[in-house]
């Protein structure tokens, strides 16, 4: 995609690791100064005792060819997101993308229903997933709309499609994909008018790197995944999801798609760019036609 972003200013929020990280190298890769912000720096980690950081995520966006700059922000607290804002605005003085991605849950608990779940627990995950990006979008927004053809993205787990009528895991992670999803169509009816566009996107089967870690892969061998198991062979790398992002930023005609519910495979096939293989996996249409009868998942890659 060159350097068509060169000389924008994106804020990718929850940047530490899988797709945030994955965005953020994207938006490097395509010439863009990239605020990178979470909670787990060089310093000390965040609740998700991870060992990836955001001081690494702003590294590979230089090594990649952009800008990085790495700020520790815990999106939950307004005073530090607003800080945040106003630094972007002294260096800066614009901003052009914002990506909420945050959410850091330390775990999923499956197939709980909502008397099942840890409450306490659950009501976090929801602060972790809706507070974050509702407080972000506050504090940022503002400052994005005061240059014409901002992009506001919503990142998510499945398609307005694919989760309107199917449960998701859980009752808080249900209810948390489905605030998300919301979210993208409200923004994207209150900037249309105003000059920017909002919407949700999501990746597919992310080889995230806790998922790769789950498999007891790397990125450059995860296909020996494939063998135990075999809907494994669909999975994107988080580059997808953030050339999907370039894609969308890079745009001229991007409110097209103002409110949609949005995925990486789906864009892939609409704007030509392919994974780090030079495939063009489409997790969420694979999983749709998957439950009307056997597929191949070449024809889905």
């Amino acid at each position: 995609m060159g350097k068509a972003l060169a000389g924008k200013v994106a804020l990718v929020a929850g940047a530490t690791r899988g797709a945030g990280r994955g965005i953020a190298v994207a938006l490097g890769e395509a010439g863009a100064t990239v605020y990178c912000t979470g909670r787990s720096t060089q310093a000390a980690r965040s609740e998700m005792d991870r060992p990836e950081t955001i001081e690494e995520t702003a590294a590979l966006v230089d090594a990649a060819g952009g800008r990085g700059i790495a700020v520790q922000v815990d999106h939950l607290v307004p005073d530090e997101v607003r800080e945040l804002v106003a630094r972007i605005e002294r260096e800066q003085g614009v901003l052009h993308v914002l990506v909420n991605d945050i959410f850091g849950a330390t775990r999923i608990e499956w197939g709980k229903t909502v008397w099942e779940s840890d409450l306490a627990f659950g009501l976090h995950s929801l602060r972790l997933a809706i507070d974050t990006h509702a407080i972000t979008s506050h504090f940022a927004i503002p400052l994005l709309l005061k240059t014409p053809g901002g992009l506001v993205v919503e990142i998510n787990d499945g398609t307005e499609e694919y989760n309107g009528t199917r449960y998701r895991n859980s009752f808080f992670y249900d209810l948390s994909k489905a605030a998300v999803l919301r979210m993208g169509f409200a923004l994207g009816h209150e900037l249309k008018s105003r000059g920017a566009t909002g919407l949700s996107l999501t990746p597919g089967w992310l080889r995230s790197e806790a998922m790769l870690e789950v498999f007891g892969v790397r990125e450059d061998n995860w296909r020996e995944a494939i063998e135990r198991v075999p809907g494994f062979a669909i999975a994107e790398s988080p580059a997808l999801v953030g050339r999907a992002v370039v894609a969308l930023a890079s745009d001229p005609d991007v409110g097209r798609w103002s409110g949609q519910s949005l995925s990486s495979g789906q864009l892939a096939r609409v704007y030509g760019f392919t994974d780090l293989d030079g495939s063009q996996p489409d997790a969420w249409r694979h999983m749709l036609d998957s439950e009307k009868g056997e597929v191949d998942v070449a024809d889905y890659r």
